[in-house]
């Protein structure tokens, strides 16, 4: 112990002294996770007193309308602030132009309207991309060629899609198509149409990550993507200085928030745009980080702690909010420990 540390010479700097007590432990704690912290995906499917499990999600389920206005009582009763609207949309109603994605009395806008018009303090986060209403599986629509996804094109039809979901009352609209310049436009169509107030979050650094395909088995949209994959859209998970590019372009044209995307394997992109832009910053716990966590504790393996550690990782990293499948399970064993 020859060496002096930096905080003093051993014995006067022991770091464990204030590890030995819980009140101790409790004041040093640099980062917490509550509630507040939350938020929770729900799949949404047609019909009525529909249930369905997700297989490859253990625990999830798509809920037709009525069984999300209960699960969203539950969420406010929890404390859990937001919930994103991810849509099932039934095979027949998918085209190669995407039309359902902006129908005003599609799946998502109704569900918006009945989910205010009962719980007008949950905050509503609404994907927009057109992968659940495309025959190809992809985010976008397909060149001619059927070769890429055409930018530009895709837009247009975004553009469409985010208004209707402004118009029916979301509070959010979040873009995660990976289209370039899609955020300026989608924000000045909202400006234009009357809505400055419905905030963007930008799915700013989605990488082209294996961790999706639970997700893309929920949506229905894997059967349609077949072998093809989306590297030419989002990012290669290699790069991380390319994230700051998306972020400082995103934030240029309009975006409040900026989201990371998947989560724990990509914590250094997520410290380094929090540190990097200082601005709202979210991660989305992809759906494989779910179902490897879930098995894992399923199975014994690991305790539910480490479900919180996980989160609590995003925390530490600098992410403000946390798209997770385990937000109400997290809110429960959260509430209870503060009884």
């Amino acid at each position: 112990m020859g060496d002096y540390l930096a905080l003093g010479e051993f014995p006067a700097t022991r770091l464990r002294r204030m590890r030995q007590s819980v009140f101790s432990r409790k004041i040093m704690q640099e980062h917490h996770l509550s509630t507040h912290d939350l938020i929770m995906p729900l799949f949404v499917q047609e019909g009525k007193q529909m249930q369905t499990a997700i297989d490859s999600m253990p625990g999830c389920f798509r809920l037709s309308l009525d069984h999300v206005l209960a699960e969203v009582e539950t969420l406010v009763q929890l404390g859990i602030p937001a919930i994103a609207l991810f849509p099932v949309i039934p095979k027949e109603k998918k085209s190669q132009l995407a039309e359902e994605a902006y129908n005003p009395q599609g799946l998502i806008p109704s569900s918006i309207r009945s989910i205010k018009q009962h719980f007008p303090e949950m905050g509503i986060f609404c994907d927009v991309a057109l992968d659940p209403y495309t025959l190809s599986g992809h985010d976008g629509l397909m060149n001619e060629a059927g070769t890429d996804v055409d930018n530009d094109r895709t837009i247009d039809i975004l553009i469409q899609q985010a208004l209707v979901q402004a118009e029916a009352g979301t509070d959010v609209i979040a873009p995660s198509d990976m289209m370039d310049g899609r955020i300026g436009a989608i924000r000045e169509a909202l400006e234009k149409h009357g809505f400055p107030s419905v905030k963007i979050l930008s799915y700013a650094a989605k990488y082209a990550s294996a961790f999706y395909g639970p997700f893309r088995d929920a949506v229905g949209s894997a059967s349609q993507l077949g072998k093809a994959n989306k590297h030419t859209y989002q990012m290669d998970p290699a790069n991380t200085n390319e994230a700051l590019r998306e972020v400082a372009l995103d934030l240029k044209e309009g975006a409040d928030m900026v989201m990371i995307k998947p989560g724990m394997p990509y914590l250094d992109v997520v410290q380094r745009v929090k540190e990097t832009f200082r601005v709202p910053t979210l991660v989305y716990q992809v759906s494989g980080e779910y179902s490897m966590l879930k098995r894992a504790v399923t199975e014994g393996i690991l305790s539910e702690q480490a479900i919180v550690e996980s989160l609590l990782c995003f925390k530490r990293a600098g992410a403000d909010a946390i798209i997770t499948y385990f937000a109400k399970d997290v809110a429960i064993l959260l509430t209870s420990k503060m009884r």
